[in-house]
């Protein structure tokens, strides 16, 4: 939608404050923006100045029975707290009177404000108590603002309508709307997330796309009239022109446009009321500032050389003793690096390991793709300015931490970041850098790991076959215990980002939207860099339409959680609620918890290649509690299943199997299918076989009852009776199955340690297992719900 915007009389506005020296807009500046903004038309406002008389016709002059006054002030924000919004018949002596009152009122009631909450104080009036602060804050008075009074339809709960921009650090300028008033924050802690308040990056929506968020709000239903007692109050025309004209304005006042006069900072209309189907903004605040210059943009073409590299430096390496650079060497060579392509800078001696050694940066006679650093943080600035003015290496792999992390350290690790960014703006853009205070890469591609993790404490399984998968985390830690866990994921790539001193989460996505190799991408994030998180969005997106996979989990996500994140890596975390948004609306799986997130991402990997229709679901299980277990799973806030309706034919052929087992008796044919403990392994693998043929039926879940003697679920070869190596097992039965079905099936193994070799059958082959039912079915759930957002994306061609 086209709306009329005249952004030279609102830079007009801008400018005019600016030349006062102010950095916001008066509340009746914020009419005159809205005036010109091509939404609604704001109610007529008037400025009293302080101090001035005015004639009845000038108190008179704007219509309606009433005239809501309100202080003007750039100190005091919620004005109604401190008595500074008032509704008066409309007579010459009452506003008058109400005005004088309040402009003594107002600065005593806010001063008693302070003195309660000293850390709410403006920093103008740190300091001041009694008549101090009284003076302070009534000197700032401008005056009052008479408002033309447009009584709202209806004052009922909800009917209330907040709609904001805000610049955000990580995703630029975001919109927001939802339940307005007094209580908004309320709303937004207490209703479920996407309840009462939506966002969205304006560079990542239009005005009808975001309008699609907030049909699914409370907000949207009391003024579309959806709930009972209730009547429309206003067109979702009305709304989409309103979010549109927002979106326009973020998107021109934003450091996405290089040509930006200015920036708004925060643009906020809380509430619009409504009144006979007209949008009235009742309060209004705007602040702005100035564009800043962006980063250099990074080669990360050279993320190639970083990942697959040909020649590799190591400085840090120990001729006596296994540091952390003797342990990254030894994990280098044993994926199959070979030892003549790799240099270690040590001065005094020849070789270390049969390894070459060269005395410094200058004597390396070729350049290297990938230079590791694990020597202690104070070197590195001066090893930054040899490598640049060398032009040594491709990429950089910056291992020690200690920069960034403290306040102590932030000092230097700035001055870094600002030399890197300054060498990108010169000739081939110099060498990429991966860290500081990363754990490295590990690339079965390129044949090299840099962990300094010793292999005794982290045992490889270089015989299996790595999933076409790439796992980027913030956190080295957190990648390191996923694969202890986990050793099942085994994606081909596993990248530590460390603090994000140069190469960020956006250019890692980036790159690998278009990485042959790589089907799936799983991102554990703790804090992007500046407008990175609009940069990853977009990355997603592309990735997403090029058929891929994107799993995402945010830490930070609570005050405490944000302060933990930031100490450990020297990156805020930004606004949960706009991030999960933007990057769910990219295309991205968004886990909720660490297990998700591990569950999401084993299922992308192994399921990236199966169809998914629909959510309908066939469940079954010799337990009785499972089954029941995976029918109380399907429905959930944030997710549901239905269970499938098996088709005419499928019953029959159940029917048949049961009675060829001599089961009619003892089993009903629904769904969930309880076989009972009797059911064999082949029992169970031909129920799957049937269900997934069936057309109403997009996956199946199976529990395989590992306990139940007539199953063959156990490795020890001293009880052939129960062998899974027999050929008639449900693990060998079930894999064969799995494989021809185009459908997701999903095994459940509800059993203790002793049943881990079957679980191992069933990952190494491709068919993800569970431990419980109820994970299995949120997990499923959750990922066929992605993938079906995912598929609505690629046919409507969505591109941000």
């Amino acid at each position: 939608m086209n709306t009329l915007i005249d952004f030279e009389k609102i830079t007009q506005l801008f400018s005019a404050a600016d030349t006062e020296n102010r950095d916001f807009l008066y509340e009746y500046e914020v009419y005159n923006l809205l005036a010109n903004s091509g939404a609604e038309t704001p109610p007529i406002a008037n400025l009293l100045p302080r101090g001035a008389r005015f004639s009845d016709e000038e108190l008179m002059a704007i219509p309606g029975e009433k005239a809501v006054l309100k202080i003007v002030s750039p100190t005091i924000i919620h004005k109604t707290e401190v008595g500074g919004v008032r509704i008066v018949e409309k007579q010459p002596s009452k506003i008058r009177s109400a005005v004088r009152g309040m402009q003594y009122e107002v600065p005593e009631n806010y001063a008693a404000y302070i003195e309660r909450h000293p850390a709410h104080a403006p920093e103008s009036y740190r300091g001041l108590k009694g008549e101090a602060l009284i003076k302070a804050i009534s000197r700032d008075l401008k005056g009052v603002l008479q408002v033309q009074f447009m009584p709202p339809d209806s004052s009922a709960f909800g009917n209330e309508l907040i709609v904001g921009l805000r610049h955000t650090r990580e995703f630029g300028m975001v919109i927001s709307a939802g339940l307005g008033g007094t209580d908004t924050e309320l709303y937004a802690e207490r209703f479920r997330k996407g309840q009462a308040i939506v966002a969205a990056s304006t560079d990542l929506v239009d005005g009808e796309s975001f309008f699609a968020l907030f049909r699914k709000t409370i907000s949207y239903r009391k003024l579309a009239g959806l709930t009972r007692g209730q009547r429309r109050i206003v067109t979702d025309e009305q709304l989409i022109e309103c979010f549109s004209s927002f979106i326009e304005m973020g998107r021109y006042y934003s450091t996405s446009n290089n040509n930006a006069p200015f920036i708004i900072e925060e643009l906020e209309i809380n509430p619009f009321a409504f009144t006979d189907y007209l949008m009235v903004p009742l309060d209004g605040m705007c602040r702005f500032g100035k564009a800043q210059k962006l980063a250099n943009p990074r080669p990360i073409k050279k993320i190639n050389n970083l990942l697959h590299p040909e020649r590799i430096g190591i400085i840090g390496v120990s001729a006596t003793r296994r540091n952390f650079g003797r342990i990254i060497l030894e994990n280098i060579l044993a994926e199959g690096f070979s030892k003549k392509n790799v240099t270690l800078i040590r001065d005094g001696i020849d070789e270390i390991n049969g390894v070459r050694c060269v005395p410094n940066l200058a004597s390396l006679d070729h350049k290297l793709d990938l230079f590791v650093v694990a020597v202690s943080a104070a070197q590195v600035p001066q090893l930054v300015d040899e490598l640049v003015s060398l032009d040594a290496a491709q990429s950089v792999m910056l291992i020690p931490g200690g920069m960034g992390e403290t306040e102590s350290s932030q000092k230097e690790a700035a001055e870094l970041i600002a030399h890197i960014n300054a060498t990108h703006a010169k000739g081939d853009g110099g060498p990429v850098f991966l860290g500081a205070n990363c754990m490295g890469v590990v690339s079965h591609p390129g044949s090299y790991d840099t962990w300094f993790i010793p292999e005794e404490k982290l045992p490889k399984n270089r015989s299996a076959t790595p999933h076409r998968a790439a796992l980027i985390s913030q956190s080295g830690a957190f990648m390191l215990h996923r694969c202890s866990q986990s050793p099942e994921l085994h994606p081909s790539y596993m990248i530590s980002m460390g603090n994000q001193t140069d190469l960020t989460l956006g250019d890692m996505v980036r790159y690998f939207k278009d990485a042959e190799q790589v089907d799936v991408i799983a991102v554990y994030a703790e804090g992007f860099s500046d407008l990175d998180g609009l940069e990853f969005c977009k990355a997603v997106r592309e990735a997403i339409h090029n058929g891929k996979e994107v799993i995402f989990y945010k830490a930070g996500r609570t005050p405490e959680g944000k302060s933990a994140t930031s100490g450990h890596t020297a990156s805020l975390a930004g606004d949960y609620m706009v991030c999960e948004s933007c990057v769910r609306q990219a295309g991205a799986l968004v886990a909720r918890n660490f297990q998700e997130f591990q569950d999401l991402f084993m299922l992308a990997e192994m399921l990236h290649d199966k169809t998914i229709a629909g959510n309908r679901l066939a469940a079954v299980s010799g337990a009785g509690f499972e089954a029941v277990g995976m029918a109380d799973s399907i429905h959930c806030d944030d997710f549901q299943m239905d269970l499938a309706q098996f088709g005419s034919d499928t019953k029959q052929t159940i029917a048949a199997m049961l009675e060829a087992n001599r089961l009619q008796s003892l089993v009903t044919i629904q769904n969930p299918l309880d076989l009972t403990p009797s059911a064999t392994d082949a029992l169970h693998a031909d129920a799957v076989k049937t269900l997934e043929k069936d057309t109403a039926v997009d996956s199946v879940i199976v529990g395989l009852d590992p306990l139940s003697p007539a199953m063959h679920t156990l490795a020890e070869p001293t009880r052939p009776a129960f062998s899974m190596d027999d050929v008639h097992s449900i693990a060998n039965l079930l894999v064969d199955v799995a494989k021809k079905s185009s459908k997701p099936i999903i095994g459940v193994i509800d059993g203790g340690r002793l049943y881990d070799p079957l679980r191992d059958h069933f990952l190494q082959n491709n068919v993800p297992v569970f431990p419980v039912c109820d994970r299995a079915v949120t997990a499923l759930a959750l990922y066929s719900e992605a993938r079906l957002r995912v598929e609505e994306i690629r046919a409507t061609n969505e591109h941000f």
